[in-house]
């Protein structure tokens, strides 16, 4: 379901209610049965720190409220049936004993991956029967996968009995089971930040999360009391974590940690220089020693962003950030090189019709780019950005307003 503004096209959150609807009748129809309830998580928009999460480091995200829904009934036995609206109609069934790292392939990976880690973590978990439909963009670097994930962990946790979700440590580990499935069983090497962003991230709030430790603390983020509006552009560019650039990224960065002699990069960004000293040690004249140094600088220095980034917020200048914004997608673009045509397109057509600051936002290579933009200017801008586009002969773009929003439930 879609609105037309200004030639720009805006993608509406479902409430509650719908999502809810959606999945209940997906559910009668595939199942012929009622679900034991239905669950949902929202995608998240990363303000900022992207790629440091691998890397020991600080980001921060909020969530969406376009959120993914699932109904699920337990089963007695070891089979999990499947059926989604975003995919082929057809139920996929796969057997929970069978579940390992390089057995399955596709969507399904990730929900019988979030199964799997519970029970490598020691928790009773059993199969089931469940139906998924969502709103958030696929593929468009708001963590749709995690949002898939991170509802299938609050579901299982309730039917399970497992008395995780009820605190923030107990989704801590929720998280970090969501991130197992997605690495081991799902193939695809990203760090915490999505999964965290998911399950712990408040209304009305930014979770600046430390990826050293996994402690988290919620920082107001109310961008309406400052007159302000996050307009996300998905820019349909195709994007995919479990493809290998974003592997090699992260390659670089564990290889430039072990040259420095440290577990992560983040010890050398609390260093009191600021890591210049080993940016230094990693300059050997080779090529690939240029390019260790430009994926370590941009680590270094968007840590230190986010760190400006809370600061400003904490002193309630929320309009003030639109430097980092901007610095930040500099810095993916020619240190960490993630960024691409269409993604350099959003930030350049936002600026010029009045952004305050604008970036990609996600782990680059296609998805979406945020601009912070001054209440009421936002169709503007969305249509300016989706010109940008039509005149440079590129398909159009679709966009979205990022409130704070709920974690999943």
């Amino acid at each position: 379901m879609t609105t037309t503004t200004s030639a720009a096209t805006l993608r509406p959150a479902w409430s509650r209610d719908e999502g809810a609807a959606r999945v209940r009748a997906l559910f009668a129809t595939a199942f012929t049965d009622e679900p034991d309830g239905v669950w949902s998580a929202p995608g998240r928009v990363n303000l900022i720190g992207e790629h440091t999460d691998y890397n020991g480091g600080l980001c921060l995200p909020i969530a969406l409220p376009h959120r993914t829904f699932v109904a699920l009934r337990a089963r007695d036995d070891e089979t999990i049936r499947l059926v989604s609206a975003q995919e082929a109609s057809s139920v996929v069934a796969v057997s929970l004993s069978s579940v390992a790292p390089g057995a399955l392939s596709g969507w399904a990976a990730y929900v019988a991956g979030v199964a799997w880690a519970l029970r490598q973590a020691g928790f009773v978990v059993r199969g089931f029967d469940a139906t998924v439909d969502s709103c958030v963009p696929y593929g468009a670097g708001l963590s749709s996968s995690a949002a898939l994930e991170s509802a299938f962990a609050v579901a299982l946790d309730e039917v399970f009995g497992l008395g995780l979700a009820s605190d923030d440590a107990g989704r801590a580990r929720l998280a970090a089971a969501c991130v197992r499935a997605e690495n081991e069983i799902a193939g695809a090497p990203t760090g915490g930040l999505d999964q965290a962003s998911s399950l712990r991230c408040h209304a009305g709030q930014a979770l600046l999360l430390d990826c050293l430790d996994g402690s988290v603390e919620q920082v107001p983020f109310d961008l309406s009391a400052a007159g302000l509006a996050l307009l996300v552009v998905d820019t349909k560019a195709e994007h995919s974590h479990a493809t290998g650039g974003y592997g090699a990224r992260r390659a670089t960065c564990e290889e430039a940690a072990t040259l420095l002699g440290v577990p992560l990069l983040r010890s050398v960004a609390d260093e009191p220089d600021g890591g210049a000293t080993a940016l230094a040690r990693l300059d050997d004249g080779t090529p690939e020693g240029s390019v260790r140094v430009r994926r370590v600088r941009h680590v270094l220095s968007e840590i230190g962003r986010v760190r400006e980034f809370v600061g400003l917020l904490r002193s309630g200048a929320v309009d003030e950030v639109g430097p980092a914004m901007d610095a930040s997608h500099a810095s993916l673009r020619d240190d960490y090189e993630v960024s691409c045509v269409e993604l350099d397109l959003v930030v350049t057509a936002a600026r010029a019709a009045g952004a305050l600051g604008a970036r990609m936002t996600g782990g680059g290579f296609g998805g979406s780019a945020i601009a912070l933009v001054r209440a009421g200017t936002e169709s503007a801008v969305a249509a300016a950005v989706a010109a940008a586009f039509a005149e440079s002969g590129l398909g159009a773009p679709e966009f979205l307003l990022a409130l704070p929003s709920d974690p999943a439930a």
